[in-house]
């Protein structure tokens, strides 16, 4: 039976060092920002993959395509998927390759939703649910052949941290593999897509989903995210080698690689 693991796992408090972050454009300090984004999530956690949708106009799911082709799981791979929500990539990564993926998420709400999801499509092996923060991953040091996080890491109190955990708790020659919003490379693009994420999102999810303050909240996450090179440079500086990325959509969205060496 799918269950969320809270027992020998603990989670673990945001590092000491964390300090402000934005939610939003808003500047907060961590804990109060990592509270924030929980009470969002846990509004939406019902609605996600309508919430994904509106966001991508129904690209997510080919971006999501995109990253497990490019991830290429094998059989026996141990992946942890941070910030894995409703469990879309574990899905995904177990119907491409015989894998045990730990799904680690700090929303009960969305966690408690992707158990419902997994249970519906009859997967009930090779799959956990882990309550965890992306700062403070509540796993041992190399113990994972690959980490992902799709939609998450604009998301977190402390970027620096995640990305250092994501490398403590992958293997020598383990990858991360991150799947973001980022900065569309046409200029003709970024009126058309300022327009959509400011003035369209937040109707849109007033109207279809009940929460228009959620949504202003992601448009501007993404707003104030990395573009992809400052992003790739954040991955070089917490140790990751071989760091690429892939445009998706002309640049709306963007596909990060690094290598732990």
């Amino acid at each position: 039976m799918h269950r969320i693991m809270v027992g020998a796992m603990v989670e673990r408090p945001l590092p000491p060092e964390a300090g402000q972050a934005l939610f939003g454009f808003e500047k907060l300090d961590a804990a109060e920002h990592a509270q924030r984004v929980q009470r969002v999530f846990a509004a939406v956690a019902g609605r996600y993959d309508l919430m994904n949708d509106l966001m991508s106009g129904g690209l997510h799911r080919l971006w999501k395509a995109a990253m497990i082709d490019w991830l290429a799981p094998r059989a026996g791979w141990s992946v942890i998927d941070v910030a894995g929500g409703t469990g879309d990539i574990a899905h995904a990564i177990l119907r491409r390759a015989d894998a045990e993926v730990i799904v680690c998420d700090p929303s009960r709400e969305m966690l408690n939703a992707g158990i419902d999801r997994m249970r519906d499509r009859g997967r009930v092996s090779g799959i956990r649910f882990v309550a965890g923060r992306a700062e403070a991953l509540p796993f041992a040091a190399a113990a994972a052949d690959a980490c992902t996080i799709a939609f998450g890491l604009r998301n977190v109190s402390d970027r620096a941290a995640a990305l250092a955990e994501a490398r403590r708790v992958l293997r020598p020659g383990g990858r991360l593999m991150c799947l973001e919003f980022s900065r569309p490379r046409a200029a003709a693009l970024r009126p058309l897509y300022d327009a959509y994420s400011y003035a369209v999102l937040p109707r849109l999810g007033a109207a279809v989903a009940g929460d228009g303050d959620a949504y202003r909240y992601l448009a501007d996450s993404i707003r104030s995210f990395p573009d992809q090179e400052t992003l790739a440079s954040e991955f070089r500086a917490a140790g990751f080698g071989v760091v690429r990325y892939r445009n998706l959509s002309a640049g709306i969205a963007a596909l990060h690689s690094g290598w732990r060496t």
